[in-house]
């Protein structure tokens, strides 16, 4: 892992963590939960917000209130929000997406699931998604959140991550793999 990337990782932890922890003695993990789907959802959906946490044009202050106001507008709880306006003040809204997933794996470690990350050339089908939990839960033996996304290159197949475990059973692979097996034999 870069520096870089692993200095934002840590910050990430530490500020997920401390949220995490206030959020569990108030009880209230599963309204942090619906918090942090939210706020995911707006990062993948609002290039303009995406810009707001990354763009060294706006200072501390304007993103403290912008985040702030958003939080509002969004209806987040209030230490989420307290806490992501003192990132803002400390230019630190940048590591929200590390922060965001960090929290999604302490909820569900609390929850006693595991997530998975899933990539697919389409989108999964409800029966689809409920067949792939059930065999990964025989194979992690805790109960499998599936965070599905969709990547029309793979042609076909499914990508998951499981943990530290990667299963790649991706059609681009499989191509990757036989293209790399002829050029040994020729």
């Amino acid at each position: 892992m870069s520096e870089p990337a692993s200095i934002s990782s840590g910050i990430a932890k530490r500020y997920a963590t401390a949220l995490f922890e206030i959020t569990k003695e108030a009880n209230a993990i599963p309204a942090l939960e619906a918090d942090v789907d939210a706020l995911d959802a707006a990062l993948l959906e609002s290039g303009d917000f995406r810009d707001l946490i990354s763009s060294p044009v706006y200072s501390r202050d304007q993103q403290s209130r912008a985040i702030g106001s958003i939080a509002s507008k969004m209806g987040l709880g209030q230490v989420l929000s307290n806490t992501l306006q003192l990132m803002g003040s400390k230019r630190r809204l940048f590591v929200l997406p590390q922060m965001v997933t960090e929290l999604r794996a302490l909820i569900a470690e609390a929850k006693g699931e595991v997530s998975a990350e899933v990539v697919s050339a389409r989108p999964l089908s409800d029966a689809q998604r409920k067949a792939l939990a059930t065999a990964l839960k025989q194979n992690a033996g805790k109960d499998v959140k599936i965070n599905a996304s969709v990547d029309e290159s793979l042609i076909g197949g499914l990508i998951v991550k499981l943990g530290s475990k990667m299963i790649d059973t991706s059609i681009r692979a499989r191509l990757s793999a036989l293209q790399n097996t002829m050029k040994e034999v020729g």
